[in-house]
C-alpha cells in the first residue's frame, strides 16, 4: 500500500553532511586551553603561477588563500578592466578544489582570482568550537577578506554548501547601508537552495530510496572517504578516470577537520532572507548528473533570484573538477563577459 508523505515517520531526517559528534568533557577542556588556532594540514602543491598565504581574521583565525593573478595586466581594447573573482568551497573541499582547474582557466583570460578555504578547511585555522562556523561567521569572514584584500567588487562563486554561504552575502546587500562590500555578481555553482538541504532529503526518501541510502552513507557516514565507486558517484561523472577520482578522494579526506555547520541548527534558520530584483546579477548553474542536488533544488534557487538556471550537461556535482569541468567554466566566462560589457 502506497505510504503517503504525511503519514510517512521517520524520527529522524539524515543529515548531509554529518552532525559534529558530541565532544567529551577531555576534549572540551583541550578546546579551552589552546593558546593558537591550530591549523588544518591538506597537501595541495600548487600549480605554475598561483601563490598561497593566510588572511588573518579580526578573530585571530587565519584563512588559507590560494591566488592566481592574469599574466598580463593590460587591457583589451574596447574591454573594460575584469572583475576580481573569490571562489568559495561546499564541504569535504577547500581551496584546492578551484585551483585545480578553474584558477588556471580564469586567470588568463584576465581575471585574478582568490580561492578561500573556510575556517577548518584546507589548510585554515581551526576554531575551538564544534563546528566551522555558521552562515553569519563565513560570509563575515568573506566580507572581511574581501574589505581588506580584494581591490575591486569581485564576482562571488560558491559551489554546494558554498552556494548557500555566496547567498547569504547577497542577502546582506540589500539595506541603503550593506553589512558587507559591494559585488560585481555572484555565480551559485550546484548550490544548495534557499531553503536548505531538507528538501533535497524528502525528495530522495520518497522518490529514489535507494540513492538515499547511498547519499547518505557517503556524506552523512562519510563513506566516500573509503569507498572509491562511492565517491565517484557522489562527486564525478562515471567516465572519470579512477586514479584522478582517488587523487581527490585524497585531498578531501584531508580537507575537513570540522563540518562546516550545525546543519540542524543551519536548516532552522532558512530560508536565507530575499533579494530584491535586479540588486545584482546572479548566475545560478546545476549540473545534469549531479548526485546530490536535484533538478528541483536547481529550479527553486533559480525562481528565488527570478533567473533561468542553466544546467550543464555531461557533468556531476564536482563540476570544477570532472573531466569536463571546461564545460561550466565556458559557460562562466560567457556569463562574465556579458557583464563586462554591462559595465562599461
Amino acid at each position: 500500500m502506497a505510504t503517503s508523505a504525511s503519514a510517512l515517520i521517520l524520527p529522524r531526517l539524515p543529515i548531509w553532511p554529518p552532525m559534529p559528534a558530541r565532544a567529551s568533557s577531555a576534549t572540551t577542556m583541550t578546546r579551552r586551553r589552546r593558546t593558537r588556532p591550530l591549523r588544518a594540514a591538506c597537501a595541495y602543491a600548487l600549480q605554475e603561477g598561483q601563490s598561497r598565504r593566510s588572511h588573518r581574521l579580526p578573530c585571530g583565525l587565519d584563512l588559507e588563500v590560494i591566488a592566481q593573478h592574469p599574466p598580463a595586466p593590460a587591457l583589451t581594447p574596447g574591454r573594460s578592466e575584469r572583475p576580481p573573482l573569490v571562489f568559495v568551497h561546499g564541504s569535504f573541499h577547500a581551496a584546492w578544489c578551484w585551483a585545480e582547474r578553474w584558477l588556471p582557466f580564469f586567470s588568463p583570460a584576465g581575471f585574478p582570482c582568490f580561492a578561500l578555504s573556510l575556517r577548518a578547511q584546507g589548510e585554515s585555522s581551526i576554531p575551538s568550537e564544534a563546528v566551522a562556523g555558521t552562515l553569519e561567521t563565513h560570509t563575515g569572514d568573506i566580507a572581511d577578506f574581501i574589505r581588506k584584500e580584494v581591490p575591486s567588487p569581485p564576482v562571488l562563486i560558491g559551489h554546494s554548501f558554498g552556494g548557500l554561504i555566496v547567498q547569504q552575502y547577497v542577502s546582506c546587500l540589500q539595506d541603503s547601508e550593506p553589512l558587507h562590500p559591494k559585488l560585481s555578481g555572484a555565480i551559485l555553482v550546484c548550490s544548495v537552495p534557499p531553503s536548505g538541504n531538507s528538501g533535497l532529503v524528502w525528495r530522495y526518501l520518497l522518490t529514489k530510496p535507494i540513492a538515499a541510502v547511498k547519499v547518505t552513507l557517503s556524506l552523512a557516514a562519510k563513506a566516500y572517504a573509503k569507498s572509491l565507486p562511492l565517491c565517484k558517484e557522489t562527486f564525478f561523472s562515471s567516465q572519470m578516470d579512477d586514479e584522478l577520482v582517488l587523487r581527490y578522494q585524497d585531498l578531501m579526506k584531508e580537507s575537513s577537520k570540522l563540518p562546516l555547520f550545525d546543519l540542524r541548527k543551519l536548516n532552522a534558520s532558512l530560508p536565507v532572507p530575499s533579494a530584491p530584483n535586479g540588486i545584482l546579477e546572479v548566475l545560478v548553474m546545476g549540473a545534469r548528473n549531479d548526485f546530490i542536488v536535484d533538478a528541483e533544488g536547481l529550479s527553486e534557487t533559480a525562481r528565488f533570484y527570478n533567473v533561468q538556471p542553466v544546467c550543464v550537461e555531461g557533468v556531476a556535482h564536482d563540476m570544477m573538477l570532472d573531466c569536463s569541468w571546461e564545460k561550466g567554466a565556458e559557460i562562466i566566462l560567457s556569463w562574465l563577459d556579458k557583464l563586462s560589457t554591462q559595465s562599461v
